[in-house]
């Protein structure tokens, strides 16, 4: 790999000249422009990234952590943070913090040695593995859906318990009365939320949930399918479910078809999220819409503005998620 003394050397310039035409930190004269850039395209010279931070204290790169980026949820997600952060002349390094805290704290120090400008978290994990964070404060942070005890940083959320809510709501004026709720683990706060959005809803129609009604299992299509599998098989199952995840509302509409329960005639469905696949699913799947690109676009242009700015005030903004209506949802028969 070329270097810029070998850069140099071939133009007959000195190290500095390359450097400054390089980093357009001095006038150079065109001819000797023109010469650099024709040798350094000549010897595919890439410059380091890393020597231009030490000088100038910024490398252009944001870190993203999510907790599960197989998720489709997270991947999409992560395509319109990089679609925006691109946009403003800024790269990303992705971290997948999957499996815990402990990797969480891994990757939040690796970002810091690779001198990240800034970093968006979505965390992960439950609320007692969350004060993770609070020593790696280095740099300015945006966090998206929700908020970290004890860590001062911008953050944009996605009503979910608004969303469990509208969910809910959909499905009792269809006129379901018996609705399950099939959620992801327990302890985590997005469950939480969207589960309790739901069982207010309920609560405000005068709609009992017995324990029963509500499964707990993993945000996989894998979870949704053992779910709906123990629901489907009661004497007297649900004409309705609300599913936190689509990931889990397709496994589970699997699960339906595998039992001969046909969807919408005789159960109702709703997921959560509106990944890709959701309105590819049979039937097309009805479910809640976070505001993805929405929250993204506001993320990185919030964090690119502390970077640059340094001392503003810290703000949080929520965004209503809304309800997409398709086919997997219809009114009691």
């Amino acid at each position: 790999m070329a270097t810029m003394k070998q850069v140099a050397e071939r133009a007959g310039v000195s190290i500095s000249t390359v450097s400054h035409v390089i980093n357009n930190t001095r006038v150079v004269s065109d001819d000797v422009r023109r010469r650099v850039l024709g040798i350094i395209d000549e010897m595919r010279y890439i410059p380091s990234a890393v020597a231009r931070s030490l000088k100038n204290d910024k490398t252009h790169t944001i870190g993203v952590l999510v907790p599960n980026s197989s998720n489709p949820y997270f991947a999409e997600l992560i395509r319109w943070i990089e679609d925006a952060a691109f946009e403003l002349g800024y790269n990303i390094i992705l971290c997948n913090a999957h499996g815990g805290a402990q990797k969480q704290t891994a990757y939040l120090r690796l970002l810091m040695e690779k001198r990240i400008d800034g970093l968006v978290l979505v965390a992960s994990g439950a609320d007692d593995e969350q004060d993770l964070l609070v020593r790696h404060e280095a740099v300015p942070i945006v966090q998206l859906e929700r908020a970290l005890p004890g860590l001062d940083a911008d953050l944009i959320l996605a009503g979910q318990e608004e969303g469990g809510h509208a969910a809910a709501r959909h499905l009792i004026e269809l006129g379901h009365r018996d609705i399950a709720c099939v959620a992801g683990p327990a302890d985590l706060p997005r469950t939480r939320e969207r589960v309790g959005g739901f069982l207010r809803a309920m609560t405000e129609a005068g709609l009992t949930v017995p324990p029963v009604r509500i499964v707990h299992e993993e945000f996989t299509s894998a979870g949704g399918h053992a779910a709906f599998t123990r629901l489907l098989a009661d004497p007297h199952p649900p004409t309705a479910v609300f599913v936190t995840s689509d990931l889990m509302a397709l496994g589970g509409l699997c699960a339906a078809g595998v039992a001969g329960v046909r969807v919408p005639a005789q159960l109702s469905v709703v997921g959560y999220d509106d990944i890709a696949g959701a309105g590819y699913a049979l039937p097309p799947l009805t479910t809640v819409a976070p505001p993805k690109r929405a929250m993204a676009s506001l993320a990185i242009a919030r964090l690119i503005e502390r970077i640059r700015s340094g001392c503003v005030p810290l703000r949080s903004m929520a965004l209503p998620s809304t309800l997409v209506v398709r086919a997997s949802t219809a009114p009691l028969q």
